[in-house]
């Protein structure tokens, strides 16, 4: 008969997926305010996002960047080319691809997004150490997964 410590391995205090879940949805929470000025969800945020860095980029390329499935995806894109900020054409070289461009209002946008990092950062409330720290410690994680599939 197995005695109770033999399952500590699955209490949740003990999962390391558990403050990662919580984390993330209460990050993407705090989003919230901010975006719903700009009339985005956290989504189109971190698509605007890819575009702004990039200024063209393909449904395939932004898919991956995102870790968003086609399906996620287009209805954000159309959304997105509806409010004006991105333009969507079939690739030449394979038409079930997007090029996705950004546009003036979606460059304006970018303007007006540009505080949210810095808003962010102070409500998580750790030092610029340890937010390093964590971004590091994430996308080592992440990779790794993406490595073991």
């Amino acid at each position: 008969m197995k005695k109770s410590s033999d399952y500590e391995q699955l209490k949740l205090c003990n999962q390391v997926c558990f403050p990662l879940y919580a984390c993330s949805k209460e990050l993407v929470r705090q989003y919230g305010p901010f975006l719903k000025e700009l009339d985005l969800t956290y989504t189109q945020y971190i698509t605007m996002m890819v575009l702004w860095e990039r200024g063209t980029a393909s449904s395939r390329e932004l898919a991956e960047c995102l870790h968003l499935d086609y399906g996620t995806l287009t209805p954000v894109l159309k959304r997105l080319e509806q409010a004006g900020f991105l333009t969507r054409a079939r690739a030449a070289e394979d038409e079930r691809l997007l090029t996705l461009t950004i546009t003036e209002d979606g460059r304006k946008l970018k303007e007006r997004a540009a505080g949210i990092p810095a808003a962010i950062a102070e409500r998580v409330g750790l030092t610029p150490e340890e937010f390093q720290t964590l971004y590091e410690l994430t996308y080592k994680a992440l990779r790794n997964m993406e490595t073991n599939r």
